[in-house]
């Protein structure tokens, strides 16, 4: 195992300005084990952790050390590089919540065969769902990049049509999904046929994404933002917005108006912009918090049972997707980086996978 760590920092106020920084390997206290980072997915969700990491404390998860700087996290493998826990073993892979850097120290509680939490001082009080790693013994298993890319955004996309569909879709005849060619949304229109067939999906995307929303076959209507105005406002709908844009948050509002049954915003990622949401027509938005949710229905159905769940839809998910989602490997540190400044400027194709490994 090499004596040197790295990491690459993100300045919190100006994300593009981001650096990598080396360090020297930790000496591990009683119960720790140094997670050797494999490979992590990096997709626009990671983007999201970064442009609200102080609102919903997604910077607590890898301090640096210094305010001004953050790590983002992401989802990913890892190996047990070293090991003074006595029910982990050197060797071992797992998959969880990791930073863009190549180790990580963590402090296991709760270890059964499945997995493990960390119960490191800084992590406690944050979202359980980011706290758990799943232990994958000692060998790669199937589908793992499709895993890291997906699985966190479709969870997300699952919990939505759960809820959705709990409430009877508000009565609605069908679902808007903007950024309708972002994964979470490719996601929630899986589920919503699968689970809620007689709700329509309607995608909503711009026009150099149209034919690619067009060809999964997923929704029912395909629209640009441009066509927005010529949508069937008649029909009830509930609206669920992964764009983050105010003025096209407010256009939607606009144009159903008390057709508009529900308003759910997911991701935020351009969240400050959206303060005067209270003027809008029609009902007042619901910012949407998967690992609230999450936690709610793992007390109502236990882990096991929403794990099952969860990928029972999920592997329809990958099938539905296979031909229309391709999978790219980057490594080094500046391919890295720059595939992070590329995601962060929305310059990433929705076609393409992102598996980041710094070795």
């Amino acid at each position: 195992m090499s004596d040197q760590t790295s990491s690459l920092w993100v300045k919190k106020a100006d994300l593009p300005q981001s650096e990598w920084h080396a360090g020297l390997s930790p000496e591990l206290g009683e119960g720790q084990v140094l997670l050797e980072i494999q490979k992590y997915a990096l997709t626009a969700n990671n983007i999201t952790y970064a442009a609200v990491g102080d609102g919903f404390g997604y910077w607590n998860f890898f301090p640096t050390g210094d305010a001004d700087w953050g790590i983002v996290p992401v989802w990913g493998f890892a190996k047990v590089a070293a090991s003074q826990n006595a029910d982990i073993a050197i060797g071992e892979r797992v998959y969880g919540y990791l930073p863009m850097a190549s180790h990580l120290v963590v402090s296991p509680g709760n270890v059964t065969e499945a997995g493990f939490v960390d119960h490191a001082e800084h992590r406690q009080g944050l979202a359980i769902i980011y706290n758990q790693y799943h232990r994958l013994g000692m060998d790669v298993g199937e589908m793992e990049e499709e895993r890291a890319l997906y699985q966190p955004l479709f969870t997300t996309s699952f919990l939505i049509e759960d809820m959705m569909r709990k409430a009877d879709w508000h009565g609605a005849d069908a679902v808007l999904l903007t950024s309708a060619s972002s994964k979470t949304a490719l996601g929630l229109a899986v589920v919503a046929k699968n689970l809620s067939p007689d709700i329509k999906r309607i995608g909503l995307t711009s026009a150099g994404n149209k034919a690619f929303v067009e060809g999964t076959g997923l929704y029912d209507e395909v629209l640009t933002y441009d066509d927005l105005s010529s949508a069937d406002a008649s029909q009830n709908i509930v609206s669920v917005d992964f764009a983050g844009n105010s003025a096209l948050l407010t256009a939607i509002h606009a144009h159903w108006d008390a057709n508009l049954k529900f308003s759910s915003m997911v991701g935020a990622t351009h969240f400050e912009e959206r303060k005067g949401t209270g003027d809008l027509k029609g009902p007042a938005p619901v910012l949407f918090f998967a690992p609230t949710v999450a936690e709610t229905l793992m007390k109502e159905v236990g882990p096991a049972t929403f794990r099952a769940m969860v990928d029972e839809q999920f592997a329809a998910f990958v099938a539905s997707v296979a031909n229309h989602l391709s999978v790219e490997h980057l490594s080094g540190q500046d391919a890295l980086q720059s595939a992070y400044l590329e995601m962060l400027a929305n310059k990433v194709a929705p076609s393409r996978g992102l598996i980041c490994a710094l070795g």
